[in-house]
């Protein structure tokens, strides 16, 4: 009898750690949490195509988080997205001629910010848009594009 408790007692051990192990996965494969700052200061960026960029993405510097997305819009005259960034303040000394792309990482393709800082003496401030910015590669459009022009360039030989 005795036994038997103590099988239970392991499997459900057992299950307690792969679910956490499940979760923990989980938490890893979305980045949940991965960035919160403190004391920030805002930048803005406008792309003419995202992709699959979504609020809370980070947004990094090479390589290393510096801070996330806080909200994307569409602006109804230009109809680009708008992109407001949150940045850490111990980044403050960005060049006024920083530039933004948006890329893909990881095996899930997940979307996020880079920022490569520029050469100006003049730094960001709170409120500070980016004009130097690169969209989205949007893989559909790369395939349409190869099909599309190799069948022209059959047509025409």
């Amino acid at each position: 009898m005795r036994s038997r408790h103590t099988v239970e007692l392991t499997a459900g051990l057992f299950m307690l750690l792969g679910l956490a192990a499940l979760l923990f996965l989980a938490f890893e494969a979305t980045d949940v949490g991965s960035y919160s700052a403190g004391k920030a200061y805002q930048i803005k960026a406008r792309f003419t195509n995202i992709g699959d960029l979504k609020p809370r993405a980070p947004v990094a510097m090479a390589g290393v988080t510096i801070g996330d997305v806080k909200s994307i819009t569409l602006d109804p005259v230009t109809y680009e997205a708008e992109v407001i960034m949150n940045i850490d303040a111990k980044y403050a000394e960005l060049p006024t001629d920083t530039s933004a792309g948006i890329y893909t990482k990881g095996i899930l393709g997940d979307k996020y910010i880079e920022l490569e800082p520029g050469g100006s003496p003049d730094m960001l401030q709170d409120g500070d848009q980016l004009f130097i910015t690169n969209s989205a590669v949007v893989l559909e459009k790369l395939v349409s594009k190869y099909l599309f022009n190799s069948e022209d360039d059959e047509e025409q030989e």
